[in-house]
C-alpha cells in the first residue's frame, strides 16, 4: 500500500483527500499546511507546517501538491530529490521558462514519477470524443471551439491575493479557470503553428492578472480553433468544447457529448460522471487520474499525465499573452525543443 501525504489544505485538497481515502492502494499518513488552523481538517493524521520537515521524517511513496502556483516547482523539486513520486495540481508552471525546469527535473530523475493533474482528459465525454476523432469516422477536424464563461467575485482575490499577482499565479483566467480547456483543444487539434490572442481586464478588481482572454488558433494540420474565457460572466456556465468535422459536429456541454441527426435533433452520445456539491465544475475525474497514477507507481508504468504532456498548455498561454502585448500573430512550437 502506498504511503501518501498532501501538501496544501486549501479548496482543491478536499477532492484529493476523498480520492485517497477511498482508494484501496493508498493510505494517507501525513498532511502539511503552513496555517496551523487547518490542523483539524484531517484529524488524527500527523500534521506539519513545514513540508521539508515532513519529507525528512515521514516514509512517503507519493505526495499530492495542492499549493499556489508559485510553490509548485520548489515543492515538487524537493519531493523528487527525496525520491518521492508527485501528483501535482495544475498548472505545470508559472510560465514556459519554469516549464523547462520541470522538464529537466523529470529527465534527470527518471525513477521518480511526476503527474500533472489534467483530470478533464479522463472525463467520459472527452474520452469518447477522442475515440471518435481517432476513428476518422466523420473525416478530419476543421475547427475546434472552447468556451469558459465563469464568475469570480472580487472577494475571490481579496481572500487569496496571490491569485491576482503575476509573480505568484503566472496568469489569471487562463491559468486558473481555463487551462484544462486549452489542454483539451491542443490534444484534439495537435501541434499548433500559430496563435493570435488578446487578454483584458473587464472587471475593476485592481489585480495584475487577466480576467478575460480570447484566441484564434491555427493548427499545423490545417484546422483552426477559437478560444474564449472569462470570469466576468454572471454565473459559472457550462464549459463548452465543440469539434466541427468534415461530416459532423460534436459538442461537449452540460457534461454531455452530443451530435445532430439528419433532422437536426440533438443525440446524446455520452455523459460525464458528476461531482456533487458547490464545486461541481471541478469535474469528477480527479479520482480516475489519481487511481491511474497510483497504479503507474505500483506497476512502474508510464500511464499518466507527464510533465512533457502538460507543457503545451503553458506555451499556449505564454503565446496568447505575447500576442496581446505585441498585437500580432505568434508563430510557435508547443513541443519542448532540446
Amino acid at each position: 500500500m502506498l504511503k501518501v501525504a498532501v501538501i496544501g489544505l486549501g479548496d482543491i485538497s478536499s477532492i484529493h483527500l476523498e480520492a485517497i481515502e477511498e482508494n484501496p492502494d493508498a493510505m494517507l499518513v501525513a498532511v502539511c499546511d503552513r496555517e496551523e488552523a487547518r490542523k483539524n481538517i484531517v484529524p488524527s493524521i500527523p500534521f506539519y507546517t513545514d513540508y521539508l520537515e515532513m519529507l525528512a521524517k515521514e516514509e512517503l511513496d507519493c505526495v499530492h501538491i495542492c499549493l499556489p502556483h508559485y510553490l509548485h516547482y520548489p515543492v515538487t523539486k524537493a519531493c523528487v530529490e527525496h525520491g518521492i513520486h508527485v501528483f501535482q495540481e495544475k498548472p505545470l508552471a508559472l510560465n514556459s521558462e519554469e516549464g523547462f525546469k520541470f522538464v529537466k527535473l523529470a529527465e534527470e530523475n527518471p525513477m521518480v514519477k511526476i503527474c500533472i493533474c489534467f483530470q478533464n482528459r479522463f472525463n467520459e465525454t472527452f474520452e469518447k470524443l477522442q475515440e471518435i476523432t481517432n476513428t476518422n469516422k466523420y473525416g478530419n477536424i476543421l475547427h475546434i471551439k472552447g468556451l469558459v464563461t465563469w464568475e469570480r467575485p472580487k472577494s475571490y482575490y481579496d481572500e487569496k491575493p496571490w491569485r491576482g499577482k503575476l509573480a505568484y499565479a503566472g496568469g489569471g483566467v487562463m491559468m486558473n479557470q481555463s487551462i484544462h480547456t486549452l489542454d483539451l483543444m491542443q490534444l484534439l487539434g495537435g501541434e499548433i503553428s500559430s496563435i493570435r490572442g488578446n487578454i483584458a481586464q473587464l472587471l475593476d478588481y485592481g489585480i495584475e492578472t487577466e480576467d478575460t482572454a480570447s484566441a484564434r488558433i491555427q493548427f499545423a494540420n490545417g484546422a483552426t480553433g477559437f478560444f474564449f474565457a472569462t470570469i466576468a460572466n454572471g454565473n459559472n456556465s457550462s464549459v463548452e468544447l465543440q469539434v466541427i468535422f468534415e461530416k459532423q459536429k460534436l459538442t461537449i456541454k452540460d457534461s454531455k457529448l452530443t451530435m445532430q441527426n439528419d433532422r437536426g435533433e440533438k443525440i446524446e452520445i455520452e455523459e460525464d460522471a458528476k461531482l456533487s456539491g458547490s464545486k461541481f465544475y471541478y469535474g469528477a475525474s480527479h479520482r480516475k487520474l489519481i487511481r491511474k497514477f497510483y497504479r503507474a507507481i505500483i506497476e512502474n508504468s508510464e500511464d499518466y499525465v507527464h510533465v512533457i504532456d502538460a507543457f503545451p498548455s503553458i506555451k499556449i498561454i505564454d503565446s496568447i499573452v505575447q500576442s496581446s502585448k505585441l498585437n500580432k500573430e505568434i508563430v510557435l512550437n508547443t513541443k519542448v525543443e532540446k
